[in-house]
């Protein structure tokens, strides 16, 4: 991809707003757009999704699974015939299908994406996977941009159930060490406990287990959601998987103070800022 190449990055929070950022570092024009987060440094702050889109050669949808479908729609309208649109949110195969028919019978390009461990360190680099229509045509032009993303066969979906069945194993250690933790606290062993933990798995991998959980229960729990709905699809019984989204459900509801957000998209599918 050339320098005259525009990007537009629709979902500008902790994700969005790194990934845009190395973006703007790779020499494209970022277009961004987010009801509530400010556009970075670079980027150029859009009114709306579809706004956001207009003249983008690749749009990275980096909202929300609750929020993708109404991304969608609502950057239709800016959206051109020779467009590549990739959504990155993780959410269940089924719906990465849904947009994926949704933007065939529009002529749209579309792309399932799969980040398969956290962005913050990481930005572009992060590692992903990418299935759907588009899948090599979105690969070849994130790599040209310093991403590290491969390409897989098969359909939308493809991608999000790898992420899913990895998911299991990820956000079922994290629920491991929250309870283990929250027992230690009631047993009065809590700082033993936490040390133990640590000389087997580092202090950094407990810290980002335990507050990673804290900081994205609403997200985590919706992922692990989808797994367990993926492995039901499967015949697997969820039991990780269900404890998982069960122990993010509690968190997020003793966190939604916190967590409550301003604005997201109306029920029609337009976006609300207030």
């Amino acid at each position: 991809m050339v320098t005259d190449t525009v990007v537009a990055v629709l979902g500008l929070g902790e994700a969005g707003s790194i990934i845009s950022r190395d973006l703007v570092a790779s020499g494209v024009t970022v277009r961004g757009y987010d009801p509530v987060a400010a556009a970075p440094d670079g980027v150029v702050a859009a009114g709306s999704d579809a706004e956001a889109c207009a003249g983008a050669d690749l749009v990275l949808s980096l909202t929300t699974a609750h929020e993708a479908e109404a991304a969608f729609r609502a950057s239709q309208p800016g959206l051109g015939p020779r467009a590549w649109y990739a959504d990155l949110n993780t959410s269940s195969a089924d719906l990465k299908q849904r947009l994926a028919a949704l933007a065939e019978q529009r002529g749209i390009a579309f792309a399932d994406v799969a980040m398969m461990a956290p962005v913050p360190g990481r930005g572009l680099r992060t590692p992903m996977l990418v299935s759907g229509a588009a899948a090599a045509e979105v690969a070849t032009a994130l790599t040209g941009l310093g991403a590290n993303i491969e390409a897989i066969p098969g359909p939308a979906g493809a991608a999000a159930s790898r992420k899913l069945c990895r998911s299991v194993f990820y956000k079922g250690m994290a629920a491991a060490v929250t309870e283990s933790l929250r027992a230690g606290q009631a047993a009065g062993c809590e700082a033993w406990l936490r040390d133990n933990i640590a000389e087997d798995i580092g202090a950094a991998m407990l810290d980002r287990l335990e507050q990673g959980s804290i900081t994205h229960a609403v997200r985590r729990a919706d992922e692990m959601a989808a797994a367990a709905e993926l492995l039901g699809e499967l015949g697997i019984p969820a039991r990780i998987a269900a404890a998982s989204r069960d122990w993010l459900e509690q968190l997020a509801a003793e966190s939604r103070p916190a967590e409550s957000r301003a604005a997201g998209y109306r029920a029609d599918g337009s976006r609300s800022s207030a």
